[in-house]
């Protein structure tokens, strides 16, 4: 039983757009950053929304390492493609402008790729790729991160969490979405587990001496100075097929470095040749495929909503009461939260209070005097 508090969806979006507004985002940026956030949380990925407001976003714009005016430069442009550099502003404004592109390009020549550079971390992946289904589109997108995975038979973090996502629009209530990391989980979750108090599951995350570490905050120290690494996809090793995961993330990283030019593996890191912290210089790829271009829009929803009702309608293994398709847990959980609004842990509420008391803003929360 959920026993935190809820804030409207309003009042949150609100003070997250006056709040990233107070910190020098312009305010048609900061209203696309608090949406990128916020939906996350409606779609219960709470590693990727309110908890990574201030460490992640606002953190970073006080020290200097993201910048909160995006300057966004086309360096290279065709018909169908075209290569930016966001020069470290914020990563979900550079994100927007290339998705919307993308979109353009693949409703007149019916497929398109954006590549961008010297990027900061884009939020949810999956809101990339459903920008693309709300269009009647096909969406991809990847991304390349701070080094945290080891490759198979390695125990180095080399290869960031690098999500592989698509989307596919249905004929149902909500899209087909995978929005995955191409590790067992991702440094975000690890940090969410930290904040919550809890321990890293065994399994998830190796030290260099090739033993499990399930202490969250120790992990966080240790993938930060390389003494862990978490395991790919499948495992550690060929037994469980963690080479698949490495061989993944491997992918991203080349569309999120080699098309634009960019940063990769440990130049991600955020650190200077003299330990000092600088922008991350991040990379992304955004691929958008028009159905329309092939036997229209209409008959791909349809043909992949029968797919996604048959799987759904497949035998299920003994105890369990159904069978899910990416993103319906998703769609789900804002049906449960759409009304109630985003629940918000303690030590979220903590740095909201800290927020809006330094820039003196006019808020009230549930949870105020607490």
């Amino acid at each position: 039983m959920e026993t935190r508090p809820y804030v409207s969806w309003e009042l949150m979006n609100n003070f997250l757009i006056d709040a990233f507004k107070g910190y020098g985002v312009p305010a048609e940026d900061a209203m696309i950053c608090a949406d990128v956030l916020l939906e996350s949380d409606r779609r219960g990925i709470e590693s990727h929304g309110c908890n990574r407001f201030k460490p992640i976003y606002i953190d970073r714009i006080v020290e200097g390492i993201q910048k909160p005016i995006t300057k966004i430069d086309v360096l290279r442009e065709t018909s169908t493609t075209a290569v930016l550099d966001a020069n470290d502003g914020m990563g979900m404004v550079a994100s927007y402008f290339a998705m919307e592109m993308a979109i353009k390009k693949a409703k007149k020549h019916g497929m398109s790729m954006v590549a961008v550079r010297n990027s900061t971390h884009y939020g949810i992946a999956g809101y990339w790729t459903t920008m693309a289904t709300k269009a009647g589109m096909i969406g991809m997108t990847g991304t390349n991160a701070r080094s945290s995975i080891a490759p198979t038979f390695g125990v180095e973090n080399m290869l960031g969490t690098n999500p592989l996502t698509v989307a596919f629009p249905t004929d149902e209530d909500f899209p087909f979405s995978l929005d995955c990391a191409t590790s067992i989980t991702q440094r975000g979750k690890i940090e969410y587990y930290a904040r919550t108090g809890q321990d890293t599951p065994a399994g998830m995350v190796i030290g260099r001496d090739g033993k499990a570490m399930t202490d969250s905050p120790a992990i966080l120290k240790a993938l930060s100075s390389g003494e862990a690494a978490l395991a790919p996809l499948g495992g550690i090793g060929e037994e469980l097929a963690g080479y698949k995961g490495y061989g993944y993330a491997t992918v991203v990283e080349v569309l999120s470095a080699a098309l634009q030019a960019g940063s990769f593996l440990k130049a991600l890191n955020g650190f200077d040749e003299d330990g000092k912290k600088q922008p991350f210089h991040l990379g992304h790829w955004f691929l958008v495929i028009d159905p329309e271009a092939f036997m229209g829009v209409e008959s791909f929803k349809k043909t992949c909503g029968d797919i996604l009702r048959e799987l759904r309608a497949s035998a299920k293994a003994p105890g369990e009461e159904r069978i899910y398709t990416a993103g319906e847990k998703e769609y789900l959980v804002w049906l449960e939260r759409k009304d109630k609004g985003v629940p918000i842990s303690d030590a979220v509420q903590k740095e909201i209070l800290a927020v809006r008391d330094k820039l003196g803003l006019a808020y009230e929360f549930p949870f105020d005097n607490k």
